[in-house]
């Protein structure tokens, strides 16, 4: 059984897995943390939050959102996370969402501290499915829990999100892709997901992955 996917803003259940990491007081590094959606969430309850981007524009942007709201307990940082080492940031908790990949979780397990957790949102295989196309950051169930289990965490919970938009026509469904058209069209989704509306294909998937490991 799957719960469906937040059409915007962050899973509660995954909201629901941090919070149960009792983060008052904890250290939490956000990575891939984007304008700092989740970190400045994550901000209402810990002592400090790190969000790590290598977007610097959004870096700024963050920045400005942390400030604007007055949080002087955030700071964020243009960084590759996935070249660079976490380890300088001393986290509590490591969290990615929408930002997911084996050398994360490598990285994650050496900056955390025994018993601490990493808790990932990712896209899931099922995303998107209808352009006929799987993107190169997707996971499934099984390839999660290998990438987890080499990096030397132990997977608490890793469960499916998917929400599925369903219409009656052609002119719905691309209604229903309004802000993808220009990403699509750059990797052949585009012609894939018209080739699908006009073959009868009434759907639309969104599909993550909602991911907790602790390092044992």
């Amino acid at each position: 059984m799957t719960a469906p996917v937040q059409a915007s803003g962050v899973s509660p259940r995954f909201l629901a897995l941090l919070a149960a990491e009792d983060l008052a007081g904890k250290r939490v590094l956000d990575l891939g943390c984007g304008w700092g959606r989740l970190s400045l969430i994550l901000a209402r309850e810990a002592a400090v939050v790190i969000g790590l981007d290598r977007d610097p524009a959004l870096v700024q942007e963050a920045r400005a959102r942390a400030a604007a709201a007055g949080l002087g307990h955030v700071e964020f940082h243009q960084a590759d996370v996935e070249r660079e080492e976490y380890t300088q940031w001393r986290p509590d908790l490591v969290t990615a969402h929408l930002c997911a990949s084996d050398a994360i979780a490598e990285r994650a397990a050496r900056a955390l501290p025994r018993g601490a957790a990493l808790g990932v949102v990712s896209f899931h295989v099922d995303q998107w499915q209808e352009t006929g196309r799987v993107s190169r950051f997707a996971y499934d169930e099984a390839r999660m829990e290998a990438g987890l289990r080499r990096a030397g965490l132990v997977p608490e919970v890793i469960e499916v999100e998917r929400e599925v938009t369903r219409f009656r026509s052609v002119e719905e469904g691309l209604a229903a892709a309004v802000g993808l058209e220009d990403r699509w069209r750059s990797d052949g989704r585009w012609h894939r997901f018209i080739a699908f509306l006009e073959s009868g294909g009434r759907t639309l998937t969104r599909s993550h992955l909602i991911v907790k490991a602790r390092k044992p």
